[in-house]
Order: C-alpha cells, then structure tokens, then sequence
C-alpha cells in the first residue's frame, strides 16, 4: 500500500512538472508543426493548436494538446505561438483573416514564423503585426519531416533579441540547437542558404544511387560504405535509405510544396545577382518530378527520374535485392 501511495505521489508530480512549462500555440500541425507540437507537450509545455484539417486537431487533442476553433482561439489562450503554414495564401489568412492571430492576440504577444516564404513577405507581415502589438520573430528551420521527428532540427532565428530571448526555452522544447541570428530576415537568408545545398545534395545523392545501380552494386553497401567516408552528406544519410528502397513515402519533404521553397531560393539569388550553377542545373529534375507523378512524394523521388533516364527497370529495392543474392551465392560457391 505505502508503495502505491508514494507511485502515486511521483505521478502526480510528474504531471504538475508536465503542466508547468511556458504555455505554447502552434498554428499549422503538418509534418513540420505537428512535431513542433509533440515534442513541446513531451517537455511539459502545454500546447494549444490549430490546422484546416480537422484530423490534425484530434491527433493533438489525442496527444494531451488542446484543439482550439480557429487561430485567434490560439491567439486568446497563449503568448507565444509557433506558425508553420505551406503558403503566403495561408499565411495571410492565419494570420489576418477574420479568425486570424491579429483577431484574438494580447499586446506583448511573441509570433515565432517558422515557414520558409519570401523575406519581402515576412516583413510586411511583422509591420502589421507591429502596429497591433505583436512581436513577430523570423525563425526559419534547418531540416526535414522526419528531423523534426526525432528533434534534429536547427532553428535560424532573427528579429528582436528580447523577444527571442523570452522563446528561449520554447525552442528549446522542440529543436536540437537554436542559434539568434540578428535582425529580422537574417534567419531567412541563411535558411535560403542551407536550402540551396539541399536542392543539390538530394540530387546529387539520387546521382550517386543511380551510378552504383548501373555499375551493379548492392545500394545498401552504397549507403553504408558511403555515409562513413568524406563523400556523405546530411541529405545522403536522410534520404539515402529512401532510394536504396526505392519507396518515397511517407514524406519528409513533399516535392510539390519544396518547389515553393526552390521559387524563393531561385527569385532571391537572382535579386543578389548571384551566379548559382548547381542549383540552376537541378531544377530540371524536380520539375519532372512534378510532371510524372511524384507531386505528393518526398522529394527523394528525383531518384526516379534518374533511373529512368539511365533506362534502369524495376525497383531499386528488388534489384539490390537480387544483388544481395548473387553475393550470397559467389560467397557460398
């Protein structure tokens, strides 16, 4: 009996400990905010939160969150709220429609803008937000879905420091590292940066996959051999399993909203007059990705254009397969 009694006391603790963190708002619970969510609830941040799509509000409900009617029933409950939303159509109905955050937000309220959209658009959404009392910090993410999964992901925040420092621990609940970057729009320009390279990694890990296919390689010993030399990448190890099965879903990135992130990337180096050879040469193959059908698959699937550019047929994952086997047998043999 004693002993239930003092299980009981530590649960009880552990739920007040639960209940004590900063008070959070996540509008828009989709691959990216849908973790920001879990893993704020995970440390004990109670977590109030809005997304169009009713299944996402009864998967936060189900996990502890709150599910609130629109974003300015996010805006009511907390002071500080995290927005990660596919589109400047989104965006401006999050956050200025008749149900918007402006409609139900306190003075002194902190937004930390975590989607990649155009810097030139961040910023006449944080005037706005100015003039009614809001504080808007641009706080762009460095890593995929399934980063945001596992809390590996880093945060490129810009604007106010006194703002940002009173999200500190916030960023703490649902990102691996957080570095303040300067005045607003400097996350943005390095999130810009960080994204270039992905473009052309992700290609050139499919480039990779589909040479070791065509020279008769097992494409499991690519990717582990591979990762564990100079040649790897972070989108090799993320997206390499993904080619070596040949299977794109579930997404991580889907190809038909990454091109709104290659658009902006594309339209700010050309502003900066910036040569970009890679990543103009990339393109192609995102935009066949497109065309053929991989819309809403991760963006790993440029490894099919690939393959079916090097005339490769059947699956990825059956061809290792059927390496693995002749293997086997030269070793049995």
């Amino acid at each position: 009996m004693r002993n239930a009694n003092v299980a009981g006391k530590v649960q009880s603790r552990r739920r007040r400990q639960r209940k004590s963190g900063t008070p959070v708002g996540v509008v828009g619970l989709g691959i990216m905010g849908g973790a920001f969510a879990r893993h704020l609830l995970a440390a004990g941040h109670p977590v109030t939160g809005y997304d169009v799509a009713a299944a996402r509000r009864r998967e936060l409900a189900g996990r502890g969150g709150r599910a609130a009617r629109s974003c300015a029933d996010v805006a009511k409950s907390t002071r500080i709220i995290i927005t990660s939303l596919p589109s400047p159509a989104a965006m401006a109905e999050a956050f200025f429609g008749k149900e918007g955050i402006v409609a139900g937000a306190a003075r002194g309220t902190v937004v930390i803008e975590a989607s990649t959209m155009p810097i030139e658009l961040k910023e006449r959404c944080r005037k706005r937000f100015a003039r009614a009392g809001i504080e808007m910090l641009d706080c762009p993410i460095s890593g995929t879905g399934a980063q945001a999964a596992a809390k590996d992901i880093a945060v490129y925040a810009s604007g106010e420091r006194r703002a940002f420092n009173r999200c500190r621990k916030v960023f703490d609940g649902f990102a691996r590292s957080t570095y303040y970057c300067g005045e607003f729009g400097i996350g943005s320009k390095l999130k810009f940066i960080a994204n270039l390279l992905v473009t052309i990694h992700n290609l050139s890990t499919a480039e990779a996959m589909v040479m070791g296919e065509k020279a008769g390689l097992d494409l499991g010993l690519v990717y582990r051999v591979i990762r564990d030399g100079a040649g790897t990448s972070r989108m090799f190890e993320v997206r390499g399993p993904m080619m070596v099965n040949g299977r794109y879903l579930p997404a991580t990135m889907k190809a038909d909203v990454y091109q709104k992130d290659i658009n902006i990337i594309h339209a700010f180096a050309r502003r900066l007059r910036c040569p970009t050879p890679l990543f103009d040469r990339s393109l192609a193959f995102y935009t066949a990705a497109l065309g053929q059908g991989w819309a809403k698959q991760d963006t790993a699937a440029i490894h099919a254009i690939l393959r079916k550019r090097a005339r490769l047929r059947g699956s990825a994952s059956s061809a290792s397969r059927r390496r693995q086997r002749e293997a086997a047998k030269g070793k049995t043999a």
